[in-house]
């Protein structure tokens, strides 16, 4: 009986160690956003034209995923937006949370089309952010320009070439944001979800009848992490209505039908906490509003902050 208590207790403690390798060696994302996403959690975030120091502070420990400098309809400002994420880097959560993963993800969006974007693209990354949102995509070329600009030319035999990137090599300030080597931004500086252990993710702004029309070519071009609708303003005005129009929750129902058929995140605005939980009981599982908004929502769905 003592020999066999011996045993059991030798494989119970090789069942323990296999298990904690397992669990060591599944790879932790850097992008708090690609990690809930991952898991089929929804995410929820904020947008923003204010890059000052006090507001990153209060942000980098909002109850939210993300955040996103909208530079479309604000100047664009590289030193104030490399600013704002130094700012948004909080050590005392990293000391808590003991990983490098930051609670909130910062994305930006630009004012070049997608196809004309990718001097800003490089731009942003070298910087640090995790992720780029491209506004006014129409078509399956202009996606895959958007995509090929976040990924490094890949090595051959590379397991997930293609679209081959065309992203220059020199993210310097973005290895000191994101606490790692060289090699190691390498490794997880690629898109998500056609790299499973990417951190970068690529959010593609469908805004017109074009873009409506092209849905399918669209969601279905490799490195998309995400569909973003943007219903307020460019979308209806596309449509040639007015916001609230019937036509424009089509257009939205529409958009939402692409991302689960393709098994993409789908993102959306929301206006209230009404609006939040209606839109996750739909199935996006991004959604941009604000932090009362987001947590009467929450709180809606029963789910905790």
């Amino acid at each position: 009986m003592p020999k066999l208590l011996v045993a059991l207790a030798v494989l119970a403690a090789l069942v323990l160690t296999t298990n904690t390798m397992l669990a060591q060696q599944k790879p932790l994302h850097l992008n708090p956003v690609i990690a809930k996403l991952a898991e089929g959690k929804t995410v929820y975030g904020l947008n923003t034209g204010d890059l000052s120091l006090a507001y990153a502070r209060e942000v980098a420990r909002a109850p939210v995923d993300f955040i996103y400098a909208d530079m479309e309809h604000n100047p664009l400002d590289f030193p104030a937006l490399h600013l704002f994420l130094m700012g948004m880097t909080d050590r005392a959560m990293v000391l808590q949370k003991g990983n490098l993963q930051p609670n909130v993800a910062l994305f930006a969006r630009f004012p070049p089309e997608a196809d004309q974007s990718q001097w800003v693209v490089k731009q942003a990354l070298d910087i640090g952010l995790h992720g780029v949102i491209f506004n006014g995509v129409d078509t399956r070329e202009q996606a895959l320009i958007a995509i090929k600009s976040m990924r490094y030319p890949q090595l051959k035999g590379s397991q997930y070439y293609e679209p081959n990137g065309t992203r220059g090599a020199g993210p310097a300030n973005a290895t000191w944001i994101w606490g790692i080597s060289g090699d190691e931004y390498d490794r997880h500086a690629d898109l998500w979800p056609l790299n499973p252990e990417g951190d970068l993710i690529a959010i593609l702004m469908v805004e017109s009848v074009e873009g409506l029309q092209n849905l399918d070519a669209i969601a279905t071009t490799p490195g998309v992490g995400a569909l973003f609708v943007g219903a307020a303003n460019d979308l209806t005005r596309s449509m040639g209505v007015r916001p609230g129009s019937p036509e424009v929750e089509a257009g939205l129902q529409k958009v939402l039908a692409a991302c689960k058929a393709h098994r993409v995140a789908c993102a959306i605005s929301a206006n209230n906490g009404n609006d939040v939980a209606k839109r996750v009981r739909e199935g996006w599982n991004i959604i941009r509003s604000t932090v009362p908004a987001i947590t009467a929502g929450r709180a809606l769905l029963g789910e905790k902050n």
